[in-house]
């Protein structure tokens, strides 16, 4: 422990300059005296450090002495640098040694790339995850990223959508896609992908997890994103959506199908946009567009206006009793009438 907070102090004086015995106390959460001790077992290590005394004194360490990357351009170091995400690591369990290997980085970077690399840290943050979405909880990610490093068997207890399933598995890599977390593994032989905040339950097995021979994380991944958005269900809808709420639309279909869209004319061109676009996972395509409300009415296919109508009518009658609620489905009626 003590050798560990003897390298941390000798990497925050190369980053920063020279700090106070109270401020390297206050980063490194030990007392002044602790310190002082630190800073003598430095010194009689052989490391040139001393201490200055008054307001602009300090612990300091003699100019020019440090641990330089060496070969590294300017922008390798901000490239290191941008490819850190603090949230995913912390998720890993890995926060405080995300922190110490930047310390250590920023160390012994030359002056010129270490203020390049402060100056990216200052300007870019990288945040994984969508709008209006709370992380998923994952709360056995550590002791899965354990047994995918260690090369370990695995036991989970899965959640397949209302029934728990126990599951032994060779684990094989861990991949964060848009903010959520998946484990790649085999079973029986088999490649198989599982979404991480669905495990209720994870145990380390003492046997040795077995790995395919050639097995490549990055090329499973690619292929299988490819294979998932190739044989997606889809459903091509006509629809017409009031140009105020066009940004609305995206929103509503998290930018699904948008980017196929095909403006087409509208009777009411200052008032409509008609367009043509392809929506993935129809099943989910009736409550997704009912959401936009009176803002959007769906054209073709006529099965899936009536699904929506049909619903329209099943949510009327589910909020509105009496008079109140007759007028309310006559008027979601009206609308799918047009």
């Amino acid at each position: 422990m003590r050798a560990s907070r003897l390298v941390s102090v000798l990497l925050l004086l190369q980053s920063r300059g020279g700090m106070t015995a109270a401020q390297l106390a206050r980063e490194l959460e030990v007392s002044v005296r602790t310190i002082h001790r630190d800073v003598e077992a430095l010194s009689a290590a052989g490391v040139p450090v001393y201490a200055e005394r008054g307001p602009l004194g300090g612990i300091r360490l003699v100019d020019g002495y440090r641990t330089r990357l060496t070969g590294m351009t300017s922008d390798e170091a901000e490239a290191l640098f941008l490819s850190g995400l603090p949230g995913p690591a912390a998720e890993l369990g890995l926060g405080s040694v995300m922190a110490a290997a930047r310390l250590k980085v920023l160390a012994s970077l030359p002056p010129e790339l270490r203020g390049r690399a402060t100056r990216l840290l200052e300007r870019f943050h990288l945040d994984a995850a969508g709008w209006f979405r709370a992380g998923e909880p994952v709360p056995h990610l550590a002791t899965i990223a354990d047994c995918v490093w260690e090369g370990r068997r695995l036991e989970l207890d899965y959640d397949r959508g209302g029934h728990l399933v126990t599951r032994v598995l060779d684990p094989l890599g861990l991949v964060l896609k848009a903010g959520t977390w998946y484990l790649v593994a085999a079973r029986d032989g088999q490649l198989r992908t599982y979404r991480i905040s669905r495990v209720r339950g994870a145990a380390p097995l003492e046997e040795r997890s077995t790995r395919p021979d050639g097995f490549d994380l990055a090329a499973y991944w690619a292929e299988s994103i490819a294979s998932y958005e190739r044989d997606a269900p889809r459903v091509e809808v006509t629809v017409r959506v009031l140009r105020d709420h066009s940004r609305q639309l995206e929103e509503v279909l998290d930018d699904g199908g948008v980017g196929s869209l095909v403006e087409l004319d509208d009777p009411e061109p200052g008032t409509w946009r008609r367009l043509r676009l392809t929506i993935d996972w129809p099943r989910e395509a009736v409550g997704r567009l009912l959401a936009m409300g009176s803002a959007l009415e769906v054209l073709e296919p006529a099965g899936l206006r009536d699904e929506i109508a049909g619903l329209a009518v099943a949510v009327a009658e589910r909020y509105g009793r009496g008079a109140a609620g007759a007028g309310v489905v006559s008027s979601v009626d009206a609308s799918a009438s047009r």
